[in-house]
């Protein structure tokens, strides 16, 4: 995988934020990473042995007519996208799960993924003042802006220091 940043960020830079720091409905653009065959292939020798992410010549005759990417690589990529240009490394206290989670097109060798985003929940928690959940859809897309990837993700952030 390949990345660089994305070209639609939010005004506070993610590395700064807060819970308070993303707003709801607050959508956004992060990162660009570029598939690669080896690594499809190394992920899933190593998590998710199926020949059409094994074999790209046998994989010709699969039902996806070449080789594919597992959807948990497709989904590990997002959370790099996720975690580098998107969640506060100052703030994260980790996440309690993920829903939704989809795999809605093949990702190919040779696809560049960008990852967009939409704040769909912002809110303190009642019994701990000093952190929040944070809800967030996440979608990926290819360079021919089909959606590969959706899920929403479920984060606890701390709220800004007083």
């Amino acid at each position: 995988m390949t990345a660089d940043p994305g070209d639609h960020a939010p005004a506070v830079p993610h590395r700064e934020r807060y819970l308070e720091d993303y707003p709801v409905g607050e959508t956004a653009e992060f990162g660009r990473a570029t598939v690669v065959e080896d690594e499809i292939i190394a992920f899933a020798e190593r998590f998710d042995p199926q020949s059409f992410h094994l074999d790209p010549a046998g994989a010709q005759d699969g039902p996806f007519g070449g080789l594919i990417a597992s959807g948990w690589h497709t989904a590990s990529l997002m959370m790099r996208l996720y975690a580098e240009g998107y969640l506060s490394p100052r703030a994260s206290l980790g996440g309690p799960g993920v829903d939704e989670l989809r795999w809605t097109e093949p990702v190919r060798p040779g696809d560049t993924l960008t990852l967009r985003t939409e704040v769909l929940e912002a809110r303190k928690s009642s019994s701990k003042p000093d952190r929040g959940l944070l809800r967030t859809r996440v979608e990926l897309f290819n360079q021919r802006d089909r959606k590969v990837f959706h899920a929403v993700v479920l984060n606890i952030l701390r709220t800004r220091p007083e």
